[in-house]
C-alpha cells in the first residue's frame, strides 16, 4: 500500500514524501508521472500561520456579504415574479454554493497553501508547462477585483455623511477607500485582519437584528408593526405566495444567475491557506460554517423583507428592499443609518477581497514567470505581501478612474465576474478528471473528498454560468444599453488569450528560436524565504 493511500484525516496530502517531488523541466511527459509532474512546492510565508477559525470564517463571510444582501432581493423578485419562486431561486443558489464549498474544501485539504484556483489549475493541467500559470497571471494582474465595491462604498459613504454624490466625489472616496485598505493590509497586517474580523461580526449582528425585526413584525409583536401610511404586506399568505410567478425561461435563468453570483466567495480562504493555523482541519470546519451562516442570513433577511414590505412596493419602487424595510418599520429618518450599515458591509468585503488577491499576486511572483517576480514574491518591507496588494490596488484605482458611467461600469462588473466561472468550470472538471484512471498516478487522495455527484453538480452549474451570458437576452432583460450583450465574454476571453500569447512568446517560441530550454529552480534567500526562478539552459551545453 502506498503512503498516499493512508493519509490521515488531519494531514494534508503534501506532507507525504512521494508527493513532494517536482519537475524543474520546462516540459512534462505525455503521461502523468509522480516522479516528475507533481507541482507541490510550498513556499510558506515569513509571517507564519496567523489565521484561526474565526478569521477564516470572516474571510469567506466578508467576501460574500457585500451589497447583494441589501439590493439583490429586489432585482431577483423582478425576475421571479413571485415571493415563492424567489425562495426557490435562493435555495438553488445555496445548493450550488454548498457544492462549490465542498470542491474547494477538497482542494484546500489536499493542497493547503496560498494561491486558490492558481494552485489547483497548475496541479491538474500540467502540460504545456507554465501555460496555465501564464493564463491565470493575465487575469490576476490585469483585473482589479474591488472597483465595483469601492464605488458602491463611495456612494453610501457620501450619503451617510450628507455630501453630494457626484461622479467625481464618488470616485475620490472610492480611491481613498482602496488606498486605506492597502495601507491597513500592507503596512499593518495584524490590524487589517482584526478590522475585517470585526466588520464581519458587525455585519452578522446587523443582519440578524434585521431578521429578528422582520420576524417580530410577521408574528405581530408590538412595536414592530408596519407604518399605517405604507402598503401592508401579505406575502406569506398561500394565495399570494406564488402569485405572479414568471415561468419565462430567460427570466428564471436571469434570476438564478443573479442568486448564484450572490453566493460567490466560498473560495476566498483558499487563497491564504499558508497563513492558516492547522489549515486542513480549519478549512474543513470554516468553509461549511461560513456558508451555513451566509445561507441562514440570506433566507432570514429575505423573510424579514417580505414580512415588512409589500411585493408591489418592491416591484414598483426603484429603491432597494433594505431601504423600504427600514422606512416601513422605523420611518424614513433611518435612511442614513442604513447607508452607514451598507457602507461598513462593503468595506468588510473590500478588505477580504484585497487580503486574498494580494496573496494570489504574491504566489504569481513566487512562480518566477512574471517580470519583477522578486518584488511580487516579497514580504517586505512590512512583513506583508505589500507589492502584491499594491498591484491589485493600482489596477482597481485605474479601473475606478477610467471607467465612465452607464454601460461601461456594468461591463466592468461582469468583466471581473465571468473569468471566475471559467476557472470554476476548469477546476470542477479537473477534479472529476482526478477521479479517473488516466490520472491515477497523480495519487490524489486528500483528507476530505467531496461526493462525486456534488462535484458533477458544481461542474454543471458553472457550465450554466459560462453559457448563459452567450445567449441573447429577452426584451426587458438586456444587460447593457448600447454595448453588445456578449461584450464582457469577449473581453474576458481576450485577457486569457493574452496569457496564452505571453506563454507562447516567452516559454515556447523564444526558447526554440534561441536554442535554450527553461528550467524552474527553487532558491532560498537570506531571510529563509523560498521562491522560484526561471533559468535559461543552453541546449548545446547539455
Amino acid at each position: 500500500m502506498s503512503q498516499a493511500s493512508v493519509v490521515q484525516e488531519t494531514e494534508p496530502l503534501l506532507q507525504h514524501p512521494e508527493l513532494r517531488t517536482y519537475s524543474n523541466e520546462s516540459t512534462t511527459p505525455d503521461t502523468p508521472d509522480t516522479e516528475t509532474a507533481v507541482p507541490t512546492k510550498d513556499f510558506g510565508t515569513s509571517r507564519g500561520q496567523q489565521l484561526g477559525l474565526l478569521s477564516v470564517v470572516s474571510l469567506i463571510f466578508n467576501r460574500i456579504i457585500g451589497t447583494g444582501v441589501f439590493a439583490a432581493p429586489s432585482v431577483i423578485l423582478r425576475s421571479s415574479g413571485s415571493v415563492g419562486l424567489t425562495f426557490v431561486m435562493w435555495i438553488i443558489g445555496a445548493l450550488v454554493s454548498a457544492a462549490g464549498t465542498a470542491v474547494y474544501v477538497e482542494f484546500g485539504t489536499g493542497l493547503p497553501r496560498n494561491g486558490g484556483e492558481k494552485t489547483y489549475l497548475e496541479y491538474i493541467y500540467r502540460r504545456p508547462a507554465f501555460l496555465m500559470s501564464c493564463i491565470y497571471a493575465s487575469y490576476g494582474i490585469l483585473l482589479g477585483q474591488v472597483p465595483a465595491a469601492s464605488i458602491a462604498f463611495g456612494g453610501y459613504a457620501l450619503h451617510a455623511l450628507g455630501y453630494e454624490q457626484t461622479a467625481a466625489n464618488v470616485r475620490i472616496v472610492a480611491c481613498l477607500c482602496i488606498v486605506a485598505c492597502l495601507v491597513v493590509h500592507g503596512v499593518f497586517p495584524t490590524v487589517g485582519v482584526t478590522l475585517q474580523d470585526t466588520l464581519g461580526m458587525f455585519k452578522l449582528v446587523v443582519l440578524l437584528l434585521i431578521s429578528a425585526s422582520g420576524l417580530f413584525s410577521l408574528v405581530g409583536i408590538p412595536g414592530f408593526a408596519v407604518g399605517e401610511t405604507y402598503s401592508q404586506p401579505h406575502n406569506f399568505e398561500w394565495t399570494t405566495f406564488w402569485e405572479g410567478s414568471n415561468m419565462n425561461a430567460n427570466a428564471f435563468t436571469n434570476g438564478v444567475y443573479l442568486v448564484i453570483w450572490s453566493f460567490i466567495g466560498y473560495s476566498n480562504a483558499n487563497y491564504a491557506l499558508s497563513e492558516v493555523r492547522n489549515p486542513v482541519q480549519t478549512i474543513k470546519r470554516a468553509g461549511p460554517l461560513a456558508m451555513l451562516l451566509v445561507t441562514i442570513v440570506y433566507v432570514l433577511v429575505n423573510i424579514a423583507y417580505y414580512a415588512v414590505v409589500s411585493k408591489g412596493d418592491i416591484l414598483e419602487s426603484g429603491t432597494i428592499a433594505a431601504a423600504l424595510f427600514f422606512r416601513n418599520l422605523f420611518g424614513p429618518a433611518t435612511e442614513r443609518v442604513l447607508s452607514v450599515v451598507i457602507g461598513l458591509s462593503i468595506l468588510g468585503n473590500i478588505l477580504a477581497v484585497l487580503f486574498s488577491q494580494g496573496r494570489v499576486n504574491q504566489e504569481l511572483g513566487r512562480e518566477g514567470i512574471l517580470p519583477c517576480s522578486q518584488l511580487l514574491a516579497s514580504n517586505g518591507p512590512f512583513d506583508a505581501p505589500f507589492f502584491g496588494l499594491f498591484i491589485q490596488s493600482l489596477v482597481s484605482i485605474l479601473t475606478v478612474l477610467l471607467t465612465p458611467a452607464g454601460d461601461a461600469y456594468a461591463f466592468v462588473v461582469n468583466f471581473t465576474s465571468y473569468p471566475l466561472a471559467l476557472f470554476n468550470l476548469l477546476i470542477s472538471g479537473g477534479l472529476l478528471l482526478l477521479y479517473t484512471h488516466p490520472y491515477k498516478s497523480y495519487n490524489w487522495n486528500p483528507p476530505y473528498r467531496a461526493p462525486k455527484y456534488v462535484v458533477t453538480f458544481f461542474f454543471l452549474s458553472n457550465v450554466f454560468l459560462v453559457v448563459v451570458p452567450i445567449i441573447p437576452p429577452s426584451n426587458g432583460f438586456e444587460i447593457y444599453e448600447h454595448l453588445p450583450y456578449y461584450s464582457h465574454v469577449v473581453m474576458s476571453l481576450a485577457v486569457g488569450l493574452a496569457g496564452v500569447l505571453y506563454w507562447f512568446v516567452c516559454f515556447d517560441y523564444l526558447p526554440r528560436k534561441s536554442g535554450y530550454r527553461l528550467q524552474q529552480d527553487t532558491i532560498t534567500e537570506a531571510n529563509g524565504r523560498a521562491r522560484q526562478v526561471i533559468r535559461r539552459i543552453p541546449i548545446h551545453l547539455e
